[in-house]
Order: structure tokens, then sequence, then C-alpha cells
């Protein structure tokens, strides 16, 4: 047990640093959540990726916000919360390396110098220092716990303005090829909720979001689901605290029904 009560890190590269963090949690944690796009870290080898210092503060960088609610979420329910350490620039664990953006060379209006005209062997070391410690983090806690989890969780922010484009949407429920606990959320939504609530808005799995919840939740048979929420809900601790709060609460309702629908 003493592993439980120490943080974990990976370390792979002292030049990129830690890219995963997992913090613990009991044994018999039911909840597991996972936060991909928690840091606008990039390693000091990369030079910034040629950004200035606004771009990698905004959200093209990391989900703002999205940390905090994941911090008291995993906090409420008592569960192991993993979380990435380096920006999703550098690359976005929330994709398989095959994937063209999973090391985006333009990112909404940016061109990410850093990231154009890499080689294979560039590439492989962003898989291999990033991706492959945070893939392979996610995939020990759920083996280590599959017999207590009930659902993994993945928690994200969004900006309400994109490419010009307001987003009225506040909050969005999220699947992947397993629908089950994302259908069970939108029935049992708060009564009298103030936020705009939306099936698969504003990304679906035709966006390529999916990964996550696709290769560590339908895989394992791990009911799992992608909460976006939009990034100028949380913008303080205050706000993270009331979103994550909310949000356990429904949970747990989905989480009762979800039970009743699987024993019906």
């Amino acid at each position: 047990m003493e592993n439980i009560l120490q943080m974990k890190t990976s370390q792979t590269d002292s030049s990129f640093g830690p890219s995963v963090q997992v913090l613990p949690a009991r044994a018999d944690a039911e909840v597991l959540v996972v936060c991909e796009h928690a840091s606008n870290h990039v390693p000091a080898c990369l030079n910034d990726l040629g950004l200035s210092g606004d771009v990698l503060q905004s959200h093209v960088a990391w989900d703002p916000g999205a940390l905090g609610v994941a911090q008291h979420l995993a906090s409420v329910f008592n569960g192991p919360l993993v979380q990435g350490e380096i920006s999703r620039l550098v690359y976005d664990c929330n994709r398989p390396p095959e994937a063209a953006d999973a090391i985006p060379a333009r990112s909404e209006i940016y061109e990410i110098l850093g990231n154009a005209d890499l080689t294979p062997k560039q590439r492989q070391k962003r898989v291999d220092r990033v991706y492959e410690p945070f893939r392979a983090a996610l995939a020990d806690e759920i083996a280590t716990r599959r017999s207590a989890l009930r659902l993994m969780v993945t928690v994200h922010s969004f900006t309400p303005v994109y490419r010009g484009q307001k987003r009225d949407v506040e909050i969005g429920i999220l699947h992947g090829n397993d629908a089950r606990f994302a259908e069970a959320m939108m029935a049992t939504q708060p009564g009298g909720s103030p936020y705009l609530t939306l099936m698969n808005e504003p990304y679906s799995a035709a966006d390529g979001v999916a990964h996550t919840l696709d290769l560590h939740g339908t895989t394992n048979d791990l009911p799992s689901v992608m909460l976006e929420i939009r990034n100028d809900l949380i913008t303080t601790g205050t706000e993270q605290v009331k979103m994550s709060n909310m949000l356990a609460a429904w949970i747990e309702r989905a989480l009762q029904q979800f039970d009743r629908g699987s024993q019906a």
C-alpha cells in the first residue's frame, strides 16, 4: 500500500522532464480521472517551439482550468488522477502516433514553427518521450484497479470563441465507440441547470478526440466519458470547485442510472 501514498511521475529523458503525473488514491477507487491537456509546459530543449509567451499561455497550448476541475473531481471521488505534464503542442496525448495532429504544424491561426518539417526520427522521439509514458501510466492504473473501477472520466476545456465564431455550448458530453455513459449523463442532467449542455459538442469522435476513451475505456470494457467545459466558466479556483462539485453530483446520478440499466 505504500506506493499508493506517493505521487508517481514518469521521467524518460532529462531534456524533456516528466511527461505524466499520477496522483494517488485508494486501491478500491471507483472513478479514474484523466486530464491529458493539463499543462502548457514546453521542454527548454524545444525553444518554446518558436512561439511567444502569449501563445503558450493560450488555449492552443493546453486546456485552461481543466486541471483544477480534474483535481477536485478526483478528490471528491477519492480516485486517481492521470495528468499530462507537457503541452499538447509538443505532443497531444489524446491522439495516436499516426495522427497528423498529434504533433500539429498549425493550431487554429498559429504556425507551430518548432513542429514544421520534423523527420520521422524527431517525431518518434516525441512519441517515446511524451505519448508512451502517458499511455503506459494510464494503462497501468486501469490494469491495477480494473476490478474496482466503474468509470473513466476525461476532463477538457474549450475556448468560447474559435476562429472568430462564438460558441454558445457551455458543457459538452462526449463519447467514443461506447456511448453508454454519455447517454446516461444526458438522461440525468441537473434540473434547472444554468449551463447549456449538448452531446458531442463542440467536438465529437469525428474530430479525432476519442482516442483515450476508445484505447483505454472501450478496449477494457470500462465505461467512459469526456467532459468539455467552456474555459470562461472555470477561470478561478472557486469556479473550478463549483463546476467539479456540480459534475461530481451529476456523475453519481448517472452512475446509479447506468448500474440500474446494466442490471435490467
